[in-house]
């Protein structure tokens, strides 16, 4: 089965590639087929990769994932979530990093809580009014600095508290069983089934 991936990420493209690799499904990322990102107007991670799904299914006529994630943290009231890939600017890690710090400077370890969030919809076609949704969480806290050089996005100032390692040092097979995106790829993949359906 061939699906689009509803995103121009390129880190995502290869993670979920991979978090896939045995199921016999081929993802090809949007921009492969001449797909736009969509304006991500939703009000909760639900919304945002619905559009998306939606988005990519009615221009490439083919079924399409998409997910939308973010990192929420305690002590800023679940902030930068929704918002987390345009935080300080769009698509700039750096500078997103840059400003979650800056917020967090006289934050104490005990209050810097946070788990990222991931949301993954799957979509048989555009109007599709059976979505398959499913959701992951990956707990930890927000480091005072970078830690690695693994992952994207805020992954190495992200702090497991589980493994007692920095996302942004830890080995993919690691990642691939308890990142957030794994846990709804797992959770999705239970429901594959049901494609048939």
């Amino acid at each position: 089965m061939k699906l689009v991936l509803a995103s121009s990420n390129a880190g995502k493209l290869v993670e979920l590639r991979d978090l896939l690799g045995d199921t016999g499904i081929e993802l090809v990322a949007q921009t492969d087929l001449g797909v736009e990102d969509i304006e991500e107007t939703g009000s909760t991670f639900v919304e945002n990769a619905l559009l998306k799904a939606r988005h990519a299914c009615a221009v490439t006529g083919l079924p399409a994932l998409a997910d939308d994630s973010g990192i929420c943290v305690d002590a800023l009231g679940g902030a930068p979530g929704l918002y987390s890939a345009r935080y300080a600017r769009h698509g700039d890690n750096e500078a997103n990093i840059d400003k979650l710090l800056a917020a967090l400077k006289d934050v104490p370890d005990e209050r810097r809580g946070a788990h990222f969030y991931a949301v993954i919809v799957l979509l048989r076609h555009a109007g599709d009014p059976r979505p398959i949704i499913a959701e992951g969480v990956w707990n930890g806290r927000v480091l005072h600095q970078r830690q690695g050089s693994r992952g994207f996005g805020y992954q190495p100032v992200f702090f497991d508290t589980e493994h007692g390692i920095s996302a942004g040092e830890i080995d993919d097979a690691l990642k691939n069983r308890v990142s957030h995106r794994a846990r709804a790829l797992a959770a999705l993949r239970a429901r594959l089934p049901e494609l048939g359906g």
